[in-house]
Parts: C-alpha cells; sequence; structure tokens
C-alpha cells in the first residue's frame, strides 16, 4: 500500500504532465488555427508555418519529462513492491518541484501559441520574415526551459 508521501510525490508528476500538456494542446491549437487559415491563403508556408506550430508543444514534452524523473526517483518503474519509501518532507518536496513545470508549462504554452499564431499570420503576408518569427516565439520558450531546469533540479535532489 503506498503511504500518504508517495501519494503526493506521485501526485505532482500527475499535475506536471497534465498541466503542461494541457497549455501545450492549448497552445498548438491557437497556432494551429492560424496555420490553417494562413495556408488556405498561402500554401507554399506550410512547412515553416508548421514549425512555428509545433514550438507551444515544447512544454508538454518538458512536464511528461519530470513526471517520468519522478517515476524514476520513486523507482515506480520497479513495480509496486518496489516503490522507494520516502518521509511525508520529501513527497512534499518532489510535489513542489513538480510545481514550476506544470504552472510555468501551462501558461508559457498558451502564451506561446499566441506570439507563434502571430508569426505565422507575419509568415502569411512576409514569407521571408520565418526567421523572425521563429525567434519571437522562442522568447517565450526560455521560461518554460528556466521552470524545466528548476523542477529538475528540485526533483532529482529532494534528499
Amino acid at each position: 500500500m503506498l503511504s500518504i508521501a508517495q501519494i503526493i510525490a506521485l501526485f505532482g508528476a500527475a499535475i506536471s504532465v497534465f498541466l503542461a500538456g494541457i497549455g501545450s494542446a492549448r497552445g498548438v491549437g491557437i497556432a494551429g488555427e492560424a496555420t490553417a487559415g494562413v495556408v488556405s491563403e498561402n500554401p507554399e508556408v506550410f512547412g515553416r508555418a508548421l514549425v512555428l506550430e509545433l514550438l507551444p508543444g515544447t512544454q508538454g514534452i518538458y512536464g511528461f519529462l519530470i513526471g517520468f524523473i519522478v517515476l524514476i526517483k520513486l523507482n515506480v518503474l520497479g513495480g509496486v513492491a518496489a516503490i522507494a519509501d520516502i518521509t511525508l518532507w520529501q513527497g512534499l518536496w518532489i510535489f513542489a518541484g513538480c510545481l514550476p513545470i506544470a504552472v510555468v508549462g501551462l501558461l508559457s504554452a498558451i502564451a506561446q501559441g499566441r506570439v507563434a499564431a502571430s508569426a505565422i499570420v507575419m509568415l502569411g503576408k512576409r514569407p521571408e520574415s520565418s526567421g523572425q518569427g521563429i525567434t519571437m516565439t522562442v522568447m517565450v520558450e526560455t521560461y518554460a526551459v528556466l521552470a524545466l531546469l528548476a523542477s529538475f533540479l528540485m526533483v532529482w535532489f529532494a534528499a
């Protein structure tokens, strides 16, 4: 039977996967709507628009990565009998470690989807501006990467 500490840690893993995944789904959807509109008018920009559309999807990958690291940390992949015994403090620390990528992943993916949508519209008007659009979209990614790093360090080094 799982302890309350293990459940709290696993709940943190689930939150990091779910919230970052929801943000990515929203962000990619926002950018996808813009891509559909631009490509219907200018089909030759599809490949460059697709790159911009995919960028908000990285936050979901980051959330999944942190969730996977929690599973490794707790030895969940070894089966229920092999789950690491942790203290309540460690469970809370792991849960707290999952929060940066969960919250920042959710919010930054949606924001990145909006920036990507604007860049896609810009691409439709000026196809040579794809590099500028990617640069603007990647700027939002910086904060997701920082949140990933914070979550990784907190979860990995939880005592």
